[in-house]
């Protein structure tokens, strides 16, 4: 893979996992892990989370040495973190979690995650959002162990949630804590919040939003990436950056037509605006294949355009 691509051009970051065997993570089911006592929980996740703290350093060791500067960490890296018991162990570990997090800031490795789709702030049922806030708690721990500055650099992106409820969302959004609300961002989905809502609420709650050309052009029904609409989002998105340069999208294409929400292998269509996106995650089954791709076929094309403002 090329890693000599002109800093002015985006950054195409990695999602989670490589599509070879490389980049793997360890888990547990719940019902394992209940059926132990407290102090056999606590070495399972001691041997787990130490585990994969070792694989996460292997991770940004990958991506420096393919000149990825954008990894998104799996949301379920440290499973049941946000329990007692998983919490303890995790920061028990801390040292080691400062370490990797150190050698990522070092070597200029933008760290994001993507928490779990059940993360629902503005749900009608009080236990739901206090259950979402509790997710969110407990990667943004992560994050501080990590060492990870409380910016949208190291952002926690979510999507909207529960539909036609978007004061609820940015009322939420707002009474978080610093350690969470300085790191969320909100994506657009396929179905219920479109961009253009989106970044409306962006700009209520002061957080960035996270533009999908593919989720809007689903929303939208749209039949191409050229649509102005395009253009125009990932513009007015940009405008909810404090920092422009940090904006950050996503690009995934459909599986077996234009508009599939399944991901494709490879990415074989960009939109053409997508040149002034900073930032892009490349959301494709074939992973580092599918960027290796885009560099070969796509990043030499912009050579025409003007660089990233």
């Amino acid at each position: 893979m090329n890693s000599k691509i002109p800093a002015h051009l985006p950054e195409l970051g990695l999602v989670c996992i490589t599509a070879n065997s490389t980049i793997r993570f360890r888990t547990v089911t719940r019902k394992r892990l209940l059926s132990l006592s407290i102090s056999e929980q606590e070495q399972l996740l001691q041997a787990l989370y130490t585990d994969n703290i070792n694989r996460l350093n292997a991770a940004i060791t990958f991506c420096v040495s393919e000149g990825i500067r954008l990894y998104r960490i799996n949301s379920t890296l440290f499973p049941f973190s946000d329990d007692p018991v998983g919490e303890g162990v995790l920061t028990q570990l801390a040292p080691m979690l400062e370490t990797v997090g150190r050698y990522a800031l070092t070597s200029g490795i933008r760290l994001v995650s993507h928490p779990p789709q059940f993360v629902v702030l503005n749900s009608d049922r009080p236990q739901v959002v206090e259950n979402s806030i509790k997710i969110l708690a407990a990667q943004a721990m992560i994050f501080d162990l990590l060492g990870l500055p409380q910016s949208p650099w190291s952002l926690m992106n979510i999507h909207g949630g529960k539909g036609d409820r978007a004061k609820p969302l940015v009322s939420v959004i707002r009474s978080l804590p610093d350690a969470i609300r300085l790191r969320l961002t909100l994506e657009n989905d396929e179905y219920t919040y479109s961009a253009a809502t989106l970044i409306e609420i962006c700009r209520a709650a002061e957080i960035p939003m996270v533009f999908d050309a593919h989720h809007h052009v689903i929303h939208e029904h749209l039949d191409t990436y050229e649509d102005p609409s395009v253009a125009e989002m990932l513009a007015q998105a940009r405008t909810t950056w404090a920092i422009p340069q940090w904006q950050l999208v996503h690009i995934s294409n459909g599986e077996q037509f234009f508009n599939d929400p399944r991901h494709s292998d490879f990415i074989t269509v960009m939109p053409s605006s997508y040149r002034y996106a900073p930032w892009i995650e490349v959301e494709a089954k074939q992973k580092e294949l599918a960027i290796a791709k885009l560099r070969q076929d796509w990043l030499p094309s912009l050579s025409t355009f003007e660089p990233v403002a």
